[in-house]
């Protein structure tokens, strides 16, 4: 999983750098921070050197470490208390903790530390929880460097050709069939299910967008909240499905000393 996770992440990372390379002008520290030091997709914010990032406030500071310290105390205690016998409530949680750690933690106490140095670094998680709609969560709040190398890969080249939706759906589908490729593959089964995820995803969104989702305010305020919540969390044993939880992040754990 990790093999196939970081070779995809290093290819997409060295193309964003490849197309951004001369048209931004930057120092040649930042292209090696940018490949080296980096989980954003973001070569246009993050190689300018004329533009500079607001020094981080204490407070972000703080939550950035306390999400790290509860992901790692998720990871390496609350799994442990899960009993044996129920291996995917264990591999859950260890995920859950593994997320927190990475995406919320030290991926954000990376950017805040970039942007002390005067780096524009755009932290890839944007409080998720507040999104009022399917559209901000995966637009604006979810992982922003997947999102960012998705509309520059597919969904800027070809919305002229498929239409706005078209072009969508297939963000969608290339983003469940990566998954289904780091998450399936490994597994050794699965098959289809992350792509399925994310095909619902974009279901959602068509019809958050849709005369009827518009009626019922599924884009906005409570109901869009609501909304949100419910299409992304009920669906994600497809995402992270048993055969991912059981053959890899269970084997994973116990290899870090988790289990």
């Amino acid at each position: 999983m990790w093999l196939l996770a970081v070779t995809i992440f290093a290819g997409l990372k060295w193309l964003t750098w490849w197309k951004a390379r001369r048209q931004i002008r930057h120092a040649r520290w930042r292209s090696v921070a940018y490949l080296m030091a980096w989980p954003g997709m973001d070569p246009d914010s993050f190689l300018d050197s004329e533009r500079h990032a607001n020094r981080p406030t204490f407070e972000a500071w703080l939550w950035a470490i306390l999400k790290t310290a509860l992901g790692a105390i998720f990871l390496w205690a609350v799994a442990r208390l899960v009993p044996e016998s129920d291996g995917l409530s264990r591999g859950w949680v260890g995920m859950l903790g593994l997320i927190l750690l990475l995406h919320f933690g030290s991926f954000q106490i990376l950017a805040l530390a970039w942007q002390r140095a005067g780096v524009a670094a755009t932290p890839i998680m944007c409080v998720p929880l507040r999104s009022r709609s399917l559209s901000e969560f995966w637009g604006k709040r979810w992982n922003l460097g997947f999102r960012q190398l998705s509309h520059d890969l597919i969904f800027r080249p070809l919305h002229g050709v498929l239409g706005v939706g078209g072009a969508a759906f297939l963000v969608f589908v290339i983003s469940g069939l990566v998954h289904d490729l780091v998450i399936s593959v490994p597994a050794k089964g699965g098959y289809g299910l992350p792509t399925f995820y994310f095909v619902v995803q974009w279901a959602g969104v068509a019809v958050e967008r849709s005369h009827v989702g518009k009626r019922f305010g599924l884009g906005r305020g409570v109901s869009g909240w609501i909304f949100t919540a419910v299409i992304t969390a009920a669906p994600a044993f497809c995402l992270f499905h048993a055969p991912f939880v059981r053959s890899v992040i269970l084997p994973f754990m116990k290899a870090i000393g988790a289990l």
